[in-house]
């Protein structure tokens, strides 16, 4: 009987998204930082809408990086 093994490949995607996820979750709260305490400013709205944008991007790449990682580990492959 063979062993389950983890695919490395699909592995390194993983942690790829996650790094990329990682970037994007201190770049996002930074520009809404820089936002919010310029809001007099004609840049305010849309470093407003980049930050946002950013954020949400950062937690969508989190689920995606992680549902990779898991199909690499308990894949029936």
């Amino acid at each position: 009987m063979e062993s389950k093994r983890t695919n490395k490949d699909i592995l390194i995607k993983g942690i790829k998204k996650m790094g990329l996820s990682l970037v994007f979750m201190f770049l996002g709260p930074v520009l809404l930082y820089i936002a919010f305490s310029n809001q007099e400013k004609p840049l305010y709205i849309p470093i407003l809408i980049v930050g946002l944008l950013i954020c949400f991007f950062a937690i969508f790449m989190a689920f995606k990086g992680l549902k990779t990682i898991l199909d690499s580990m308990f894949s029936s492959n």
